[in-house]
Order: C-alpha cells, then sequence, then structure tokens
C-alpha cells in the first residue's frame, strides 16, 4: 500500500504542471485498487486502506476535472465511483457523491451534464434500493431543472414562452413523485426543501395560487424541525417575492429585510440579491427617496458602490423625478443588472408603464383637446404606442376622453359629476310607501 501512497503523493504534486500525468495516476491507482479489493475478502487493514486510498483518487480526479472544466469527465468518474460505493457504507457513500455533484457548480455550462449524472444516478440508487441518496439526488435535479428553466426564460425572446414553461413539466412530474414518498417516510428536511422548490416552479409558470400553497406547506414542515440559516434564507426570500407579486410591497420588504439579515450573517453572495429587493420595494411603494438612507445600514455599507446597488439607485432617482427619458437609460446602462433576475424585470415593467401612464397624464390635464403626435413627441414615445396607452387609460377610466383619430387628436373631458336625480326619487317613493301603509293600518283598525 506504500506504493500507492507515493503514487498518490506524485499526482498530487503533478497535477498543477502535468495535469494528463495526472489523470493517468489517478485512473491507474482506482484501477489497481478496485482489483485488489474485489478480490479481497472485506476484512483487514489492507482492504480498509484500499477503500481509502480508493476514496481520496476519485476525489482528486474529481477536483483535477473540475479545475480543467471537464464536465464529461467527472461524470464519468461519478459513475466510476459506483463500484466503490457498493463496497462501503452508505453514508459514506452519500457523502462522496454529493461531494463529486458539488464540483459541477465551479463548470460553467455544464447543466446538461450534470442533470443526465443525476438521472442516471438516480437509476442506479432505485435499483440497489438506496432510497435516501435517491431522494437527495432527486431534490437536486428538482433544483437544477429550476434553475435551469430561470436561466432559459432570460433569454428566450417573449415570443417562446411556451417552450420555456416546458422546462417546469419534467420537474413537476418528479415533485409529484418525491413528495409522496417524502410523505410516507416524513423526512421534514428534504419536505421543505421540495415543497419551496414547487413553489418557485409554480411561480414560475404563472400559477401563485398553488405556488402559496407549497409556500404554505414548505413552512409547516420546517416549523416542526430545526430549519438552517439558509434554507430559512430561502423560505423568507420566497415569500417576499410572493407577497411582491401581489403588491403588498409592505410585507415583502419584511420578509426581504430577514433574509437579507440572514444571508449577510451567514456570509452568502446572495445577500446582494435580497438587498435589491429590498430597494425594488422602496420604489414600489413610492419612497425612492429612502434608497439612500436604507444603503447606510451596517450590513448595507459594503455592497453600496457595487454595479448592481447604482442600478437601482438610478431606478429610484428616475422615479422621484417622475422623468420617463432618465428611467428609459437606467434600463439601458444597466441592462443586465436589471434584466438577469426576473422578478426584477417584471416589476420594473410595471413601474415603466405607471411611470409612462403619469407622464401622459400631467401632459394632457391642461387642455381640452391635444394633438397626439404633440403628446407623443414630449413623452419621448412613438405615436402609436402613445396611442395605445391613452386608449387603454380612457377605458380604464383613468381620465374622460375620446381619441379622434380622423382629427389626430385626444378631446379630454371633465369628469362627470354623478346625478342623484334617480337615487332621490327613490328614496321619496320609499317614504310615500311608508306613509300609504301606515294609513292604511289606520284603517283596518277604524273598521
Amino acid at each position: 500500500m506504500s506504493d500507492i501512497a507515493q503514487l498518490l503523493t506524485k499526482a498530487q504534486e503533478s497535477a498543477s504542471s502535468n495535469p494528463a500525468e495526472a489523470e493517468k495516476i489517478y485512473k491507474q491507482i482506482l484501477s489497481n485498487t478496485t482489483a485488489s479489493t474485489s478480490k479481497e475478502p472485506p476484512r483487514g487493514d489492507d482492504h480498509v486502506q484500499g477503500l481509502r486510498d480508493q476514496e481520496v483518487a476519485l476525489l482528486k480526479l474529481g477536483e483535477l476535472y473540475r479545475d480543467q472544466r471537464n464536465a464529461q469527465g467527472l461524470a464519468d468518474v461519478i459513475t466510476q465511483s459506483r463500484a466503490f460505493m457498493s463496497s462501503t457504507a452508505k453514508a459514506k457513500t452519500a457523502k462522496l457523491i454529493r461531494t463529486l455533484l458539488d464540483y459541477f457548480n465551479s463548470i460553467p455550462g455544464s447543466q446538461n451534464v450534470q442533470m443526465k449524472t443525476l438521472t442516471d444516478n438516480i437509476g442506479w440508487a432505485k435499483s440497489e434500493k438506496r432510497i435516501f441518496l435517491k431522494h437527495s439526488l432527486e431534490t437536486r435535479l428538482v433544483g437544477l431543472q429550476v434553475v435551469l428553466s430561470s436561466t432559459i426564460s432570460t433569454l428566450i425572446d417573449p415570443l417562446r414562452r411556451q417552450l420555456e414553461t416546458q422546462q417546469y413539466k419534467p420537474a413537476l412530474t418528479l415533485i409529484d413523485t418525491l413528495l409522496t414518498e417524502l410523505k410516507r417516510l416524513d423526512d421534514k428536511m428534504i419536505l421543505t426543501e421540495v415543497h419551496l422548490l414547487e413553489s418557485r416552479v409554480y411561480r414560475g409558470i404563472g400559477n401563485l395560487a398553488k405556488a402559496k400553497a407549497a409556500l404554505t406547506s414548505s413552512r409547516t414542515a420546517a416549523n416542526s424541525i430545526y430549519c438552517p440559516p439558509h434554507l430559512q434564507a430561502a423560505l423568507d426570500l420566497q415569500s417576499g417575492i410572493l407577497h411582491a407579486e401581489d403588491k403588498d410591497y409592505t410585507t415583502a420588504y419584511s420578509y426581504f429585510f430577514e433574509a437579507f439579515e440572514n444571508l449577510s450573517a451567514q456570509g452568502e453572495e446572495s445577500a446582494l440579491g435580497a438587498l435589491k429587493y429590498m430597494l425594488l420595494c422602496k420604489v414600489m411603494l413610492n419612497l425612492p427617496e429612502d434608497v439612500n438612507s436604507l444603503l447606510t445600514i451596517k450590513l448595507a455599507l459594503k455592497y453600496a458602490n457595487m454595479r448592481d446597488v447604482e442600478s437601482m439607485r438610478a431606478i429610484a432617482r428616475a422615479h422621484q423625478n417622475r422623468n420617463l427619458a432618465d428611467f428609459e437609460k437606467a434600463l439601458r446602462d444597466y441592462k443586465e443588472e436589471l434584466s438577469s433576475d426576473p422578478t426584477i424585470r417584471s416589476h420594473l415593467a410595471a413601474l415603466y408603464d405607471t411611470l409612462l401612464e403619469q407622464n401622459l397624464l400631467r401632459i394632457v390635464e391642461p387642455y381640452s383637446v391635444v394633438e397626439i403626435a404633440y403628446v407623443a413627441e414630449t413623452v419621448g414615445q412613438e405615436r402609436q404606442a402613445v396611442e395605445a396607452k391613452l386608449s387603454q387609460m380612457i377605458l380604464d377610466k383613468v381620465f374622460y376622453g375620446v381619441l379622434d383619430q380622423g382629427r389626430g387628436c385626444l378631446i379630454v373631458y371633465d369628469q362627470p359629476e354623478a346625478d342623484n336625480t334617480y337615487g332621490a326619487a327613490i328614496e321619496t317613493l320609499a317614504q310615500v310607501s311608508k306613509v300609504v301603509e301606515s294609513l292604511y293600518a289606520k284603517t283596518v283598525r277604524i273598521a
């Protein structure tokens, strides 16, 4: 076994200078140890040491492929590790495979390979009757499908939204199967994660009612166990997102603040996302002046000069000044920071629509008749878009008027006063009816 130790040392030394040589040595160690441990009976120090060497070689080879950004090589290592996993404890098996799968996170564009690897290993765990490992892998697969769907939704043209939602269908199918088994086994921790993922999937396809129901189920499961800080932060973030979808930005802000404090305490990079959501809530609550004061709190100071935060500052300034041109400029200058997150993107779209409506009202209010071309030029938008927006505002009774397309004008009316004549007449008739009934009752008594 000393020869194996020397080979491991040699491979580690040559990993940076000669990766190909290190890869060859690790594969040689794995082939030798696999052959020896399969021939020897499962006892004695040599067998135990062989398993240790095999585990070290697997992890080091996985690290080597991770550093080389070789997703397929890493997938092959995970498949190769099954022989080792068949001869070791189930707890160590689960830890090893989770460690190797975590290496995929450092390899850009490896989602498809990772999904295929997870699917293959779920089948293997099922055939080997390793139920808890199977559940853990299925949970990871669902999370990966959700992340992949969110990434696609930021890149594909809105006309292909139907194709995007198809990414969620396999996740929902897997969730249904997984929940049935988890409820039977009563594994609250994984059940909490799966319900949370379910909520994210339903929110992604626009079914907010089911998203809220899944989140409630997730919180119910979490209340009966110790909930790790990162999982509690994820629950708070999802709660804030769903409340924001209902336009309840005050409650959403409180959830985002809880998540931000939690993630900051853990040193998580995702704390920046929670901070952006907090700033968004302030803007949507028509409190853009609070954005700068919010960034002076202790936890937010280290993020104050980042581009993500600067983008929200620019949006807040544009909203405070009710300046549509500045708003559009902020969207162009910080396109990546503001468009990559679907939550921020959707709320900013609603805010832009509101800001456009306010600008149009400010322009048309002084006039009884105004040319549509003048309104479009003043607001800096195309005439067709302005005409469509004015039509929508009239239908929504934001103001009273009519579009004269023949003259190309907007005719603005004063707000009509309610006519109470009919109401007064009905009230008078009701009183007369009471008098008649009273006289009839007296007549009956006299007779």
